[in-house]
C-alpha cells in the first residue's frame, strides 16, 4: 500500500472484532513509534500497551470510547525530558506524543489494523490506575485491533475543506 492510499484509507474505527493483535504486528507499531520524529530527538514519549483484562478495565474507567478493542495504546508525553521553546517555555511533549501516535495509526492501516484517536478520557484516572509519575502525561488513547465487518467511517470523515481554505500563500 502506498502512502497516499494509507492516509486516505485510515479512519476512526469504532467497532472491533475480538481477534488479538499478533505480537509481530504490535512490535511493528512500536517500531513506527520509535522512529517518529520528536523535537531535538529527545524522544520524550512512552507507550503503555493495555491488553490485560485489568488494564482494559482501568481504561474503561477513564473513557467510554474503547469500542470493544482488546488493545489500547496509551501514549504518554514526558514533561521532564521533552524539548522546550526558550522564547515562551512551551513544551514539546504533547506534540511529540501526537506525532508518535500518528505514526502508529498509519502503520496500523498498513498492517490491516484499525485505530481511533481518543482524547475524550479522564487523564487523572489513567494516571492513577496505571500509577504514572507526574512527569508522564497521558496525551492519547488508541484503541487498536481488527475492525469488525460492520465498521465504517463516520459521515464526518469525508467532510474536508478545500485546499484554498487550508492554505494561504503570502
Amino acid at each position: 500500500m502506498q502512502y497516499d492510499e494509507i492516509i486516505k484509507a485510515r479512519y476512526s474505527v469504532r467497532s472491533f472484532t475480538g481477534q488479538v493483535v499478533e505480537d509481530e504486528k504490535l512490535e511493528a507499531l512500536f517500531e513506527a513509534a520509535r522512529v517518529a520524529p520528536t523535537a531535538a530527538n529527545r524522544q520524550p514519549v512512552r507507550i503503555l500497551a493495555a491488553k490485560s483484562d485489568e488494564a482494559l478495565a482501568a481504561v474503561d474507567e477513564a473513557t467510554q470510547c474503547r469500542f470493544g478493542a482488546k488493545l489500547v495504546l496509551i501514549v504518554l508525553g514526558n514533561t521532564e525530558t521533552c524539548w522546550f521553546r526558550r522564547f515562551d517555555g512551551a513544551k514539546s511533549n504533547e506534540v511529540d506524543a501526537s506525532i508518535v501516535a500518528t505514526h502508529m495509526m498509519l502503520k496500523a492501516v498498513e498492517l490491516g489494523l484499525g485505530t481511533t484517536w481518543v482524547m475524550h478520557f479522564d487523564p487523572k484516572v489513567i494516571s492513577e490506575k496505571f500509577e504514572l509519575p507526574a512527569n508522564l502525561v497521558p496525551v492519547a488513547l488508541l484503541p487498536t485491533g481488527y475492525p469488525s465487518p460492520e465498521s465504517k467511517p463516520n459521515d464526518n470523515h469525508f467532510k474536508r475543506i478545500n485546499i484554498g481554505e487550508l492554505v494561504e500563500y503570502r
